[in-house]
């Protein structure tokens, strides 16, 4: 009876230890979370700004994942994500949709950005216009020859139908911001699922053009300057040419919300828009600062 005893003792000991310690961890746990998904053109800056932010705020974990501005939107109006990357407005039907839902979206622009037009370094072709990007990802215009160039067929590039940037290139480029314009992307179009899918394709091919953030272009392809209309001057992206607006492919970025921000959500989102740490690390990476 005294070994019962005895271990009963024990075993009650252990329990309560046990407890004692899970209790410790849960309350040593990070208390606060947020959920933020969307646009891949963002997600290298999210990650530096959510990186950033925890390190000063250690009771703050930020979850940060890409998928396109589609994907982070469709979060938003299931109302799975606390804050939903997007480097495109969102659709008048997105938010119908969200708000037959009972999630009401809310535009925060968080930085801007420029499209850059890229091709290999071995293309002797450094000026379009706009009308002749919209005539080559149309299908118009098939060889480099015909704008310059030598005598090499064109292979045109873009990303997926579900980015943002493919969305914004359409409408902006290849439609020329026209509405009523109902152009399409030509049919032997590449649709490339990541921004560096693109900048590598474009590295080995020189027959390739493509076109993406200016954040993810690197030294080794050529950008190209391009001219709002024939006879116009020829602009290559750069900060100062977005602020200035004499760079015709710019945008801005997104976060969007379910209604207006609080709490930890708000106190994140301040700080995105309105430090100035969070703003240098925005021109580090290549984008455009909002303030």
């Amino acid at each position: 009876m005294k070994r019962v005893l005895a271990f009963f003792l024990l075993t009650s000991f252990l329990l309560t230890s046990c407890s004692s310690s899970s209790t410790n961890t849960t309350s040593d746990s990070p208390a606060q979370y947020i959920e933020n998904k969307g646009s891949d053109t963002i997600v290298n800056l999210a990650l530096a700004w959510a990186e950033t932010y925890q390190a000063e705020h250690t009771d703050v974990r930020i979850s940060v994942t890409g998928g396109g501005s589609g994907t982070g939107i469709a979060a938003l109006i299931n109302n799975t994500v606390d804050l939903a990357n997007a480097s495109r407005k969102i659709k008048d039907e997105e938010i119908a949709e969200a708000q037959s839902k009972g999630v009401n979206p809310v535009e925060h622009i968080i930085a801007r950005d420029a499209i850059a037009v890229i091709v290999n370094q071995e293309n002797p072709v450094s000026e379009l216009t706009l009308q002749q990007i919209s005539d080559i990802y149309s299908g118009e215009i098939t060889n480099w020859s015909e704008v310059g160039g030598d005598d090499r067929p064109i292979v045109k590039l873009s990303r997926e139908t579900n980015s943002g940037t493919h969305v914004y290139f359409l409408e902006t480029v290849l439609r020329l911001g026209n509405s009523e314009n109902k152009t399409l992307f030509s049919t032997d179009t590449l649709l490339l699922p990541s921004s560096e899918g693109i900048i590598s394709e474009v590295r080995s091919n020189p027959n390739a053009i493509g076109y993406d953030g200016l954040g993810y272009v690197p030294e080794d392809v050529k950008t190209i300057a391009i001219a709002e209309e024939t006879g116009g001057a020829y602009v290559l992206p750069a900060i100062e040419t977005v602020n200035d607006k004499t760079y015709p492919i710019a945008r801005d970025l997104y976060m969007y919300t379910n209604g207006e921000p609080t709490g930890i959500v708000k106190e994140y989102l301040d700080w995105i828009m309105l430090s100035v740490e969070a703003q240098e690390i925005v021109a580090e990476l290549g984008f455009v600062p909002v303030k």
